[in-house]
C-alpha cells in the first residue's frame, strides 16, 4: 500500500468518525479557475499540502502533481481534464475542483462551474488580468458564484499589491478588496448600501456581514502570495474557513450531472447532490441503477454507501445520463455560454471501418458534449467542433490510446450563426391524411451573446397546456438552423402564440413537424443576418513594432485600444474577426523574431462582415434542403399537400397574431409633431416621462415657421461617441452622467451652428422594465431606448423612416450599424469625423464672429474720426 494511498485512507477514516461523534464541520464545493499559467494547480497542491492531505507538494513542471494524473497533463504541463481533491481546515470540510486553464478546454471548466460553491480565481501578478481570465470572470457572472481572488508570483512580481489591484478593479469589478491585512472597512462599505448603513450605524462590520455579502457576490476578497513557496497560503486558508457560508439544501432528493468520464472502459457519471440523500442500488430515470458511489481524492477513490446534499461523487451504473442533465427535482438540463467556433472533418486512414470510430467517437462525444459530433449522410464524412489546434492533438492521442486509430483532422472551417434583424410570425401547418397540428411561432431578435429564449403566450383556451409543453420541447430538443447558410441560429426569443391539434388525429409527432416548419417559416418570412465569431485579443510585443501591428489589426478589420504610456513594449487589447486573426499568432513570431506574444479568448458573436461573399461560399439553398423544410403539409380531398413558405398564408386554418406595423406616409410639404411622435410611439410604445425626470416634457417637435422641413437630421449614437471620444471616456471612468451631460452640451452648440433636427440616442436595454423615454433639451431631442432594445436597433428603424423626408447622417463607429444605415437610405458618419466636424465648425464661427468684430470695430473707428473730422 501507498503512503499517498494510506494517508488518504487514515484521513477518510477521522472524517467518517468525525462526523459520527456529531462533530460538525462545514462543507463546501470550491473550483479553482485562471488564465494558463497563472499557477492554478500549484495553488491547489500547496493548500492540500499545508492541509495535511497529501505528504509531499507536486510541481506541475516536475510532472507529479496529485491533480494532473493523466499523462498528456504530466507531459504538456497543462490541466487539461477537471479533477478533484478533499481537504480540511480547521471547521470547513472543502471539496476542490482544479479545472483546466487554456482556452482549448474552457468548455471543461464551464461545466464544473454548474457545481461549484465559490470559486477562486487565479491571477498571475507578472500578467495581471488576461483576455481569458475575463472570459472566466463573465461566465462566473452569469453563473452567480461567489469569488475569491488570489493573486500568484508576488515573489517574482515587479509590481505591487496597490498597482495589481489597481488592474484588477479596472478589468473586473471595483469591489475587488484587499482582504490580506488590516481590513479598511470604509472599502466595505461602498460595496452595497446595506453595508455602509452598517458601518455608519455601528463603525464597523462584523465577520457574518462580510461572509453574507461575499455569498451574495457584493464582495471580492482579493489575496496575495506564492504558491510555489507556500507565501499567503495560510491568511488564504484562513480567509476561506472564515467567510465560507455552507449552502442549505432541500430534503427531497435532487442531483445535478457535471462530467461523464470513463475509466477501464467503465462509464463514470460525476455529479453534485443537491438535495436529500442517494444511497447505492437506488433506481433513477427510467430505471438507471446506481452501482457505486464513489468519492474521488485525484486518481484514487473511496466507495461510498450514500452521499448527502452539498458533496460530490462519482456514480457507476449510469448509461443514458447525460452531461448538464438534473436527476430528481433538477428537471431542467443547463446549455453551455461556451461554444467551439471552429469546424474540423476527421480523416480517417484506408481500410478503416467508419461506422465503428463513428461509435467510438460517440463516447468522447458524452464526456464533451461540446464537439458536436455530426456525420454527414451523402458524403459519410465525419465533423467535429473543436476550440483549437491543443484540443485537436489530445483528441488525437486519446483516439489512438483508446481505439487504436491514428485520425488527423483538417484545415478548420469558422463556425457562423444567423439571426433576425426584425420581429417576425412563422407559421407551421402539419396535416396529412389522419394527422394534423399548426403552430405560431413569434419570433424576435434579442441582445447579442442571449442564445435562444423560449417562451408561451399561447391561451390555454385555443391550446390544451399539455400540447403546449411539448412545442417548447420540440424547440429545445435540436439546434435549429438558419435560411442563408444551414447555420444555427441564435440570439433570438421564441415564443409560441398560437396553436391548433384535432381531438382525433393530432399525435405528438404532428407538433414536432409543425413547430420545425413555423421556425423556418419565420426565418424564410424575415431580414436575416450572419455572425461570425470575435476574438478578444492582447498583443505583448516590443514598441518598435507598434506600427505594423496596428496596420495588422486594422487591415483584419479589427478595433484595438492603446495604452496611455509607452515604454519597451507595449500591449494592444481590442477584437477582432476570428477569419482574419486566427493565424495571427505565427506572423507576430516572425515579425517580432519571437519577442512577440499573442493571446486570444472568444468574445461572441457580431455581425459578419462579407455577409454576401461568405453566404456565396455555403453554396446552401433552404429549398432544398429536405431535412429541414420551409413550406408547410395541408389537407384537401383526403390527401396532404406541400405548400411552399410564401403561401402558407393563404392556406393556415389561424389568423396571423402579429400584425405588422404600416408605413407611415408623410406630406412632401410637411413634417409635423404628430408623425415624428408617431414614429417614436411605433419604434418603443407610448412615450412616457422617466422616473428620475418627472419634471421632463414630452418629446416634441418645433414645426418650422416656413413650412418647410429641414433638410438635415443627424442622429447620434451617445454612448458610441463617448467611447470614442478620449475627453468624453475619461470623463465616462470617473461619472457617466458627467460624460453625458458634456455630450449633450457639446451638441447643443452644434446644433445650433448647423440649424438641423438633431436626435441624441442612448442605450437603456439593460434597464429592467424601461419603457424607453424620448424628451426635448434646448435645442436636442434626446432618446433612452426601451428595456432589450439597443440603440442600434432604434437607429436603423428611426433612419429607414425618417429618410422619407429628411437627409439623414447617422454618427457612430460601430461597423455593422454603419452598414445598415447605407441600406437604410442613410449616410454614416464616424465619431471621430463627428468630432473633427465640430472642431471645425466651431473654429469657422469663431473665425466669422472675429470678422465681424473687426467690421464692426471699423466702423466704429471710422465712425469716431468722422465725428473728431466735423468738430475740428
Amino acid at each position: 500500500m501507498s503512503t499517498e494511498y494510506f494517508l488518504f485512507t487514515i484521513k477518510f477514516i477521522l472524517l467518517i468518525m468525525n462526523k459520527k461523534s456529531g462533530g460538525k464541520m462545514k462543507k463546501t464545493i470550491i473550483g479553482t479557475l485562471a488564465h494558463v499559467d497563472a499557477g492554478k494547480t500549484t495553488l491547489s497542491e500547496s493548500m492540500l499540502y499545508l492541509s495535511g492531505s497529501i505528504r509531499t507538494s507536486g510541481r506541475v513542471d516536475h510532472g507529479n502533481t496529485l491533480l494532473d494524473y493523466d499523462e498528456q497533463e504530466r507531459s504538456r504541463g497543462i490541466t487539461i481534464f477537471a479533477s478533484q481533491a478533499t481537504f480540511d481546515w480547521k471547521d470547513t470540510h472543502i471539496s476542490l475542483l482544479d479545472t483546466p486553464g487554456h482556452i482549448d478546454f474552457s468548455s471543461e471548466m464551464e461545466r464544473t462551474l454548474q457545481v461549484l460553491d465559490y470559486a477562486i480565481v487565479v491571477i498571475n501578478s507578472l500578467d495581471g488580468v488576461q483576455a481569458h481570465t475575463k472570459t472566466i470572470w463573465n461566465l462566473l457572472k452569469h453563473y452567480q458564484i461567489p469569488t475569491f481572488l488570489f493573486v500568484n508570483k508576488m515573489d517574482i512580481s515587479h509590481y505591487n499589491q496597490e498597482e495589481i489591484l489597481e488592474d484588477i478593479r479596472n478589468n473586473l469589478d471595483e469591489r475587488c478588496i484587499d482582504f490580506t491585512t488590516s481590513l479598511h472597512y470604509e472599502s466595505l462599505a461602498l460595496c452595497d448600501d446595506e453595508l455602509l448603513d452598517l458601518y455608519l450605524n455601528n463603525n464597523t462590520i462584523n465577520d457574518q456581514d462580510i461572509a453574507m455579502h461575499i455569498n451574495k457576490r457584493h464582495i471580492f476578497p482579493c489575496y496575495f502570495g506564492s504558491a510555489l513557496k507556500h507565501q499567503g497560503i495560510k491568511v488564504f486558508l484562513n480567509g476561506l474557513d472564515k467567510y465560507v457560508i455552507q449552502k442549505k439544501y432541500p430534503k427531497t432528493f435532487g442531483a445535478r450531472v457535471y462530467k461523464i468520464s470513463r475509466e477501464n472502459g467503465q462509464r463514470l457519471t460525476h455529479v453534485k447532490i443537491t438535495g436529500g440523500v442517494l444511497k447505492v442500488k437506488e433506481k433513477l430515470l427510467n430505471d438507471e441503477k446506481v452501482d457505486q458511489i464513489r468519492q474521488y481524492s485525484g486518481h484514487k477513490f473511496q466507495a461510498v454507501e450514500s452521499v448527502e446534499a452539498g458533496e460530490i461523487c462519482v456514480i457507476k451504473g449510469f448509461k443514458d445520463v447525460q452531461t448538464g442533465d438534473g436527476l430528481g427535482f433538477e428537471d431542467t438540463h443547463i446549455l453551455p455560454m461556451l461554444e467551439p467556433y471552429m469546424n474540423y472533418q476527421l480523416i480517417l486512414p484506408k481500410d478503416c471501418d467508419r461506422f465503428e470510430v463513428l461509435r467510438n467517437i460517440k463516447q468522447l462525444s458524452e464526456e464533451d458534449p461540446q464537439l458536436h459530433i455530426q456525420c454527414d449522410e451523402k458524403t459519410e464524412n465525419i465533423y467535429i467542433q473543436l476550440m483549437g489546434e491543443i484540443q485537436i492533438e489530445i483528441l488525437k492521442n486519446m483516439m489512438k490510446e483508446r481505439f487504436h486509430v491514428n485520425v488527423d483532422f483538417s484545415q478548420g472551417q469558422i463556425i457562423y450563426k444567423e439571426t433576425i434583424v426584425h420581429k417576425v410570425e412563422g407559421v407551421g401547418h402539419f396535416e396529412p391524411l389522419r394527422h394534423y397540428a399548426e403552430v405560431h411561432l413569434m419570433l424576435e431578435p434579442i441582445e447579442r451573446g442571449a442564445g435562444l429564449q423560449f417562451e408561451t403566450e399561447c391561451l390555454e383556451d385555443t391550446l390544451d397546456r399539455h400540447y403546449q409543453r411539448l412545442i417548447l420541447t420540440h424547440l429545445q430538443e435540436k439546434e435549429h438552423i438558419g435560411v442563408l447558410t444551414g447555420s444555427p441560429i441564435t440570439d433570438i426569443k421564441i415564443t409560441l402564440v398560437a396553436g391548433k391539434a384535432h381531438l382525433k388525429h393530432t399525435e405528438g409527432g404532428d407538433f414536432r413537424e409543425a413547430t420545425y416548419r413555423a421556425i423556418r417559416h419565420a426565418l424564410k418570412s424575415s431580414e436575416c443576418l450572419l455572425l461570425e465569431p470575435y476574438y478578444q485579443f492582447e498583443l505583448d510585443i516590443p514598441s518598435t513594432y507598434m506600427s505594423k501591428a496596428i496596420y495588422d489589426i486594422e487591415s483584419m478589420q479589427g478595433e484595438y485600444i492603446l495604452p496611455d504610456e509607452i515604454g519597451d513594449r507595449i500591449t494592444i487589447k481590442g477584437t477582432a474577426p476570428v477569419s482574419q486573426m486566427q493565424n495571427y499568432q505565427l506572423d507576430v513570431i516572425s515579425y517580432t523574431k519571437g519577442e512577440g506574444h499573442l493571446f486570444c479568448s472568444l468574445n461572441g458573436y457580431k455581425p459578419c462582415l462579407h455577409q454576401e461573399e461568405v453566404i456565396k461560399t455555403f453554396h446552401y439553398d433552404s429549398e432544398a434542403d429536405i431535412d429541414n423544410p420551409t413550406g408547410s403539409i395541408f389537407c384537401a380531398h383526403g390527401a396532404g399537400f406541400y405548400v411552399k413558405w410564401d403561401q402558407v398564408k393563404d392556406y393556415m386554418h389561424i389568423p396571423m397574431q402579429y400584425k405588422i406595423p404600416q408605413q407611415t406616409t408623410y406630406k412632401t410639404s410637411n413634417y409635423d409633431n404628430q408623425d415624428l411622435e408617431t414614429i417614436f410611439e411605433r419604434t418603443y410604445g407610448p412615450i412616457k416621462q422617466r422616473l428620475s425626470q418627472s419634471t421632463t416634457k414630452p418629446l416634441q417637435v418645433q414645426q418650422d415657421k416656413t413650412n418647410q422641413p429641414q433638410q438635415l437630421c443627424l442622429l447620434v449614437d451617445g454612448y458610441n461617441v463617448i467611447h470614442s471620444w478620449p475627453e468624453l471616456k475619461e470623463l465616462a471612468k470617473e461619472n457617466l452622467d458627467v460624460a453625458r451631460s458634456r455630450l449633450i452640451d457639446i451638441l447643443s452648440d452644434y446644433q445650433g451652428y448647423k440649424q438641423c433636427l438633431l436626435i441624441l440616442v442612448f442605450d437603456a436595454y439593460k434597464v429592467k422594465d424601461n419603457i424607453g423615454t424620448s424628451t426635448q433639451e434646448h435645442n436636442l431631442y434626446i432618446v433612452y431606448t426601451k428595456e432589450a432594445q439597443t440603440a442600434d436597433m432604434y437607429i436603423e428603424r428611426a433612419t429607414h423612416q425618417l429618410s422619407i423626408q429628411y437627409q439623414v447622417v447617422v454618427a457612430t463607429s460601430d461597423a455593422l450599424e454603419q452598414m445598415i444605415v447605407l441600406g437604410r437610405g442613410g449616410r454614416r458618419m464616424s465619431s471621430r469625423e463627428l468630432l473633427e466636424d465640430i472642431e471645425y465648425t466651431r473654429k469657422e464661427k469663431m473665425s466669422e464672429f472675429k470678422r465681424k468684430q473687426d467690421v464692426s470695430r471699423n466702423y466704429l473707428l471710422e465712425g469716431i474720426k468722422d465725428i473728431h473730422h466735423n468738430k475740428s
